[in-house]
Order: structure tokens, then C-alpha cells, then sequence
């Protein structure tokens, strides 16, 4: 009985080991055919880096170059200085200065007439109007206060400091 319960563990081992075979015959085939394909391949050589040294420092010059441009077009426009009339260029602003941090005083030319305008957000009014006339040339004066008196000061200091 003993040998009969071997031989049919045996069979059933073979059974076993056959079914398995059967199984994954497939699978050891795919295998043994995709080293063959490896085989068969050159090696694998990385692509080149895509972005080298030298590309960046030809973005940067091309970056650079655009914005040399950009600044020229800006100075010349700015020497230049066209005009933003209208069409007949009847007003012609002739000056202005800030008041405060967005009101501003100016003088504008119409025809020969000179008019001083207070202009504030929402707002301008007339403050005075005038003949037109020749624009003074400002000569340098000190500003009231500054007649020389610090300067004076300030070298005698000195002069004192370095002769003790």
C-alpha cells in the first residue's frame, strides 16, 4: 500500500510539474526572445543634454540684444521728442511743475495767449491768462537761505580742525 501511495505521489508530482511547464512555457519563450531582440540592439547612448553652455549663453546674448534695442528706440524717441499735438497743434504746453503728489501747475500757449492751469484728478481750472512773451533765461541765483553763510562756516571749521 505503501508503494502504491509513492507512485501515485509521484504521478501526481509529474502532473503537477507538467501542468506548470505548460503554463508558463509561454511566458520562458517571450523571454528567451526578448534577449535575443537586446542582443541583436547597439548599446543605448544617452541623447545629448538639451541645453548646453552654449545655448544658454546664446539666450542670454539674444535676451540682452533685445533689450539694447528696446532702450535705443526708447532714447531716441525721448531725443526726438515728437510733438503729441492734434492735427491744428493750437495748445502747446510750455511748462509745468508738481504741487503736490498729483496736482500740478502749467502753462499752455494758445494762439498768443499764455494761460497758467492748476490741474488735480477730476479737475483743471484756469488760474491766470496772459500775453504771450519771451521766456526768461534763468540765470543761477542761491536759493533764499543759501547765501554762502554755510560754506563760510564749514571752511572755517575745517581750517580750525586742521591747524590744531
Amino acid at each position: 500500500m505503501r508503494a502504491l501511495f509513492i507512485r501515485s505521489s509521484n504521478n501526481l508530482k509529474r502532473a503537477r510539474f507538467c501542468l506548470i511547464a505548460a503554463l508558463y512555457a509561454p511566458l520562458f519563450a517571450l523571454a528567451q526572445a526578448q534577449t535575443q531582440t537586446q542582443a541583436a540592439r547597439p548599446a543605448f547612448t544617452p541623447p545629448p543634454p538639451a541645453v548646453s553652455s552654449g545655448s544658454i549663453l546664446q539666450v542670454i546674448f539674444s535676451l540682452l540684444l533685445v533689450l539694447a534695442a528696446v532702450m535705443l528706440v526708447a532714447w531716441i524717441l525721448k531725443r526726438i521728442n515728437l510733438p503729441q499735438h492734434g492735427a491744428g497743434s493750437l495748445l502747446k504746453v510750455i511748462s509745468g511743475v508738481a504741487v503736490g503728489q498729483r496736482e500740478r501747475i502749467v502753462l499752455v500757449e494758445v494762439n498768443d495767449t499764455w494761460l497758467v492751469v492748476g490741474v488735480a484728478p477730476g479737475h483743471v481750472q484756469a488760474l491766470h491768462s496772459m500775453p504771450k512773451a519771451d521766456l526768461p533765461i534763468p540765470h543761477e541765483e542761491t536759493p533764499p537761505g543759501m547765501d554762502g553763510k554755510f560754506q563760510v562756516w564749514l571752511k572755517q571749521m575745517m581750517e580750525k580742525r586742521n591747524a590744531a
